[in-house]
């Protein structure tokens, strides 16, 4: 997770008191609109009431669902081997390590892997830095897709450490990004048994990190790996075979003691996402999950709402360990990775 851009003065001044980072939140006017796509929705057991407006569970035929038994203790193991390889700088060789894990692992499950290559100059930087996205797709012939996604960059400088001496220092960023990464790569060792309506696609996000410039006016762009798929996304869209009815950005979720509250532009972007996911949570008693309004957050998932691909940001606002040279892998709870994937895996065999 990186600095939010459009800040003001005011967002600080009314939000300095309650503890989050302020300098990652935003007002609501700086994110555009997004386009009004078609969403999935959920079995309603009951045709004469309506999904909950609350919560939408809607209920379905529970008796259906395959129980996903996600393995945290694994999920820790791949995070720790990610965060072995040391900083993973979008264009440096510890990325491209990373890369050749990440790819080599989900092929040997059986997934399809792509990667989405641009080159892009950041503002501070004089030269184009070569960027990947890596697309990994399950069940590629189904035409409506979910797309479940990270960051999967680390970030150049630790910027939130009080000595600027240390900004410099080598930081492996476990639960900022690499969490994700785990994440998935275990979730991947289960969706052979994961029945859906829907084709699913892991997208790791490249670039969401690669900052130097903390300024926050004019200073380097932010999300250059979301925002080039979300725009080839919306240039070929007509071209394309399948379209994406759903997203879940994973971001900060994975510490112990995680607090997931309501994204406030997953709330009004993606409302019937939010209420599914979260409807899904309170069901599960996945006390992780917070059905409270949280804050406005610039993130990977502003880009994909933009481009009609309506997503919500699963993240928790109060890490203390965010920018950091202590975001390391103690820190991360295989317990709570485990909560998130019970719900999400529930929510995607419970949707049509």
């Amino acid at each position: 997770m990186s600095q939010a851009l459009g800040w003001t003065i005011g967002a600080v001044v009314v939000l300095a008191g309650v503890g989050a980072p302020v300098w990652w939140l935003t007002t609501r006017n700086s994110a555009p609109e997004p386009e009004k796509p078609q969403l999935p929705v959920m079995d309603n057991p009951d045709d004469k009431k309506p999904p909950s407006t609350e919560f939408g569970t809607g209920g379905g035929a529970d008796d259906k669902l395959v129980e996903i038994k996600f393995d945290g203790d694994r999920a820790l193991k791949y995070l720790k081997q990610l965060c072995d390889i040391g900083p993973r700088v979008s264009g440096t060789e510890g990325m491209k390590k990373q890369q050749e894990l990440i790819e080599a692992h989900f092929k040997k499950l059986g997934a399809t892997v792509t990667r989405q290559e641009f080159k892009a100059r950041q503002r501070s930087q004089k030269n184009e830095t070569n960027f990947v996205n890596l697309i990994i797709s399950w069940h590629p012939d189904k035409e409506r897709r979910v797309l479940l996604c990270s960051h999967y960059d680390t970030r150049p400088i630790a910027d939130q450490e009080a000595n600027p001496a240390n900004w410099n220092k080598p930081f492996v960023s476990a639960n900022d990004g690499t969490s994700g990464v785990a994440f998935l790569m275990e979730l991947g060792n289960h969706m052979k048994d994961l029945k859906s309506e829907f084709g699913i696609d892991f997208v790791l996000f490249d670039g969401e990190e690669y900052i130097f410039e903390t300024d926050r006016v004019g200073g380097d762009r932010y999300f250059i790996g979301s925002e080039y798929f979300a725009e080839d996304y919306a240039k070929t869209k007509g071209k394309r075979k399948h379209r994406y009815d759903a997203g879940v950005l994973f971001d900060l979720f994975a510490a112990k003691g995680a607090q997931l509250k309501v994204e406030l532009y997953s709330l009004d972007f993606a409302k019937p996402l939010v209420e599914q996911i979260w409807g899904v949570a309170k069901d599960l008693k996945a006390k992780s999950f917070v059905f409270e309004r949280g804050y406005e957050v610039l993130d990977d998932h502003i880009a994909l709402n933009r481009a009609g691909i309506p997503t919500v940001d699963v993240i928790d606002f109060d890490y203390a360990h965010w920018h950091k040279l202590t975001d390391t892998p103690d820190k991360v709870s295989g317990e709570q990775m485990a909560e998130v994937s019970r719900v999400i895996t529930t929510w995607l065999q419970k949707i049509k």
